[in-house]
């Protein structure tokens, strides 16, 4: 277990120990079938004629193992999202203090006078690529809720006040048109009673979430939606899959302020010429700049601050890790006494034609790594059938705030080494007191 909880505190550093691992542990099985010096031919005839025991010991590997590959692919899709959601080149500030968008507060004086300072990037136009946001965080009735289910969801919405230079700034892609300046449109029925339609450009992870209220696959552009008690129409899409901004909404900031009671601005980011360059600014912003009260901080450094839930659930499968791994490590002791029972007479003639205890140990312990191996190796192909699967979740600093996301399973070749060493260790734990006990049997014991 110590890979997990390795990984539990900075699982972006672990392959070198991985791969150390996955070496140690093949070299490990190579020099136990050396030391054995029994055919092995031999332990796999036995295992086959023993097939049933065989075969439902292999079953929890495979059972365990998958389950451990789901679960590592969950959270390494979260760490992937929250990695790939910040950029190095901007900055993103928040009200002094707070540890998330939705608690934050900012002056407009404040915000108007920081997208002037030397270092931000400027566009063709030589307007500074500064992104003006309020954030908020709406609780929506589900309409036509299935039984059982949620009856309420929580959208996040972003407001912004040029979308092109958003988009810039978040580096966002886009599928049809960013909203109008005036971010409305008339209703399409043509009916001078009814309210004008709000624009809004959508991410791809929430376009499939609120597609399920009217039974399609996903919103495209044109279709409508609801947020709070206005009617908003899709113009873009956005192509920001593996980013938290895939899970969001964003209008025209005027107009989502207005309706949610939140006016003021709640996020400011910048982006500077160059990654270095927005290291300064940080340190700028932070120690000199002096008007306002705000808190800069480089947006890969904000992200990585929401990997606390990620923190959770690593703790979370660690605990549930071992729990399972007793239970495997259990049916292969079981397992292999069985074997020795039936095989004493074996283990006496193998010592009379020459073979020594530790050739013993070498043997049966060499049966129980056979076990662990194949029962790993079809969980983890069993588990990768997981990758690509989306799913909600919840990313955060665990100090409150947090933000919804739609995330993306990944199972990667670092989890399918860290699930075949469990495996392996399993089989080895599992094995050795079995293995210890047919090598101290005495040899005429075994031949009465």
């Amino acid at each position: 277990m110590s890979f997990l909880l390795a990984a539990a505190t900075n699982p972006l550093t672990l392959t070198d120990k991985i791969i150390a691992g996955v070496i140690v542990a093949i070299c490990g099985v190579f020099a136990i079938a050396v030391l054995a010096r029994v055919p092995l031919i031999y332990n796999i005839r036995n295992l086959v004629v023993r097939w049933p025991i065989t075969l439902l010991t292999g079953s929890a590997f495979t059972l365990v193992v998958g389950l451990l590959t789901v679960m590592l692919a969950f959270v390494n899709g979260m760490y992937r999202l929250t990695e790939n959601s910040g950029n190095r080149e901007n900055i993103i500030i928040l009200g002094q203090g707070m540890p998330d968008e939705v608690f934050s507060s900012l002056g407009f004086a404040a915000v108007d006078d920081v997208e002037n300072v030397q270092g931000i990037l400027r566009d063709e136009q030589g307007r500074p690529v500064v992104s003006k946001e309020t954030y908020v965080i709406v609780n929506q009735p589900i309409s036509n809720p299935q039984p059982g289910r949620p009856k309420r969801r929580f959208l996040q919405v972003r407001g912004i006040e040029v979308p092109e230079l958003s988009g810039l700034v978040h580096r966002v892609n886009l599928d049809g048109e960013w909203f109008s300046t005036a971010g409305v449109r008339p209703d399409p029925s043509g009916d001078p009673t009814q309210p004008n339609l709000v624009e809004a450009v959508i991410g791809q992870g929430i376009a499939r979430t609120l597609a399920q209220d009217v039974k399609k696959e996903s919103l495209a552009v044109g279709d409508q939606f609801v947020i709070g008690d206005r009617k908003c129409v899709v113009v873009g899409l956005m192509l920001s899959r593996g980013k938290t901004f895939d899970s969001e909404i964003w209008a025209k900031r005027d107009i989502i302020g207005k309706s949610f009671g939140k006016e003021s601005y709640t996020t400011l980011v910048l982006r500077a010429t160059s990654a270095k360059e927005a290291r300064r600014l940080e340190d700028y912003l932070k120690n000199e700049y002096g008007k306002g009260s705000i808190d800069p901080m480089l947006e890969t450094k904000y992200f990585a601050n929401l990997n606390g839930t990620n923190q959770q659930f690593l703790y979370a499968i660690i605990v549930v890790a071992i729990v399972m791994a007793v239970g495997g490590v259990f049916g292969v002791t079981n397992t292999m006494f069985a074997a020795i029972a039936q095989r004493t007479k074996d283990i006496g003639v193998m010592r009379l034609i020459g073979f020594g205890r530790l050739q013993i140990l070498g043997s049966f312990l060499l049966e129980s790594l056979f076990i662990a191996l194949a029962g790993g190796a079809l969980g983890c192909l069993l588990g990768s059938l997981a990758d690509g699967w989306t799913a909600n979740s919840i990313v955060g600093s665990g100090q409150g705030g947090g933000k919804s996301v739609v995330l993306e399973l990944t199972v990667d070749w670092m989890i399918i080494a860290q699930c075949m060493l469990f495996s392996l260790v399993m089989g080895l734990i599992g094995g050795l007191m079995p293995a210890v006990s047919a090598m101290r049997l005495k040899l005429l014991d075994t031949l009465r």
